[in-house]
């Protein structure tokens, strides 16, 4: 195989493997040549395959600092804004009725501070293939920031339906505080919540990073382009998948592993994919969905509908359908399924809650 020619080092190259050198020469004695690393030669060619990778992305041009948003410094973030939330369940353990609105004032400062040089990363890696305006980036990241931070009332009122939901949609549930605590369904949709409203202000990065805290903690993936009403109870959860252009009306349930997903992909004359097309389900509301139910395409699951488990439905149906693998289908003459309206009672929608 032939080698390459040694390309020369640049300064911070030069000193790092200095220092290396150093550590491997204030090695133990003991140390045998496997421990031995090369670390000189490999940070070289790890170099060289970030080299590679932005001229073939157009990317030759590298900011001196980070370029990115930061998934730790998110999740402090969000904790904090949880905290800010519900501060007597999701706060710290010495919290005192006293001191709530204190405590939800200082965390929301810290918070939002925090959030605002997040949204800066974004919107300058956004504009990285431009001119940059910094004073422009800077006064539209406040913007969005302080947006997000006035619908902060409007998202408590909102969450405090859908854990009003969880608790009387499940027998289990012995109170409104064991569902906040414990239920990875609702934890998921307070990531989503949050994760929407970023995505609706046009930082999208930021939008996905924290919706991908919820999936990585719970395995409920919700696209935080999804639209969801409130009410939403996701029972169990692993597994759930909700498409970016889901929309859910208000009172929903849905079991574990149901997906709304996509049917179809569409994608230009050179094959490549069209980006934010319509292609997820809607679904009307007090429909419920059970376990592993997969529900594709640009279809619509009327309001009162109940969606068996196990079922696989890319068409459809009319309000007050109740689809089962057993029931689902009669075969018309030409051989295509059609769906089957079952006679009988609806199941009762979740009561409303009340702030």
């Amino acid at each position: 195989m032939a080698q390459t020619p040694d390309r020369p080092r640049p300064p911070a190259a030069a000193a790092l493997s200095a220092d290396i050198d150093v550590d491997m020469a204030s090695a133990p004695a003991s140390s045998s040549p496997s421990t031995s690393w090369q670390l000189p030669g490999i940070v070289d060619e790890l170099r060289q395959a970030r080299a590679d990778w932005r001229a073939q992305q157009g990317r030759a041009r590298e900011v001196g600092s980070r370029e990115f948003p930061s998934t730790d410094a998110l999740r402090g973030i969000i904790a904090d804004l949880c905290g800010a939330l519900f501060p007597m369940r999701l706060g710290p353990p010495e919290l005192r009725k006293e001191g709530e609105d204190y405590y939800v004032g200082h965390t929301l400062n810290k918070a939002l501070h925090a959030l605002l040089e997040q949204v800066r990363l974004e919107l300058r890696y956004a504009a990285r293939q431009q001119p940059a305006d910094g004073a422009a980036i800077d006064r539209r990241a406040a913007e969005v920031v302080r947006e997000f931070a006035h619908a902060l009332p409007m998202l408590r009122r909102l969450l405090d339906s859908d854990v009003m939901a969880a608790y009387q949609g499940d027998p289990a549930a012995r109170s409104v505080d064991e569902v906040l605590l414990c239920y990875p369904g609702v934890r998921a949709i307070i990531h989503y919540r949050l994760a929407h409203e970023l995505y609706r202000r046009d930082v999208p990065m930021l939008a996905r990073m924290v919706s991908e805290l919820a999936h990585s903690e719970t395995g409920i993936d919700i696209h935080p382009g999804a639209r969801i009403g409130g009410g939403f109870f996701i029972d169990h959860g692993t597994g759930v998948v909700i498409g970016e252009t889901a929309i859910i009306g208000e009172q929903v349930r849905l079991y574990q592993a149901v997906t709304l997903g996509a049917k179809r992909f569409h994608s230009d004359a050179d094959g490549t994919l069209r980006k934010g097309q319509p292609r997820h389900p809607i679904v009307e509301d007090n429909v419920v969905i059970y376990a592993g139910a997969t529900i594709l395409g640009r279809i619509t699951i009327g309001r009162g509908s109940t969606i068996g488990g196990n079922v696989w439905l890319t068409h459809s149906v009319p309000p007050g359908s109740h689809v089962t693998q057993a029931s689902i289908r009669q075969e018309s003459g030409d051989g295509v399924a059609t769906p089957v309206r079952i006679p009988g009672p609806l199941p009762l929608p979740l009561p409303t809650a009340t702030p």
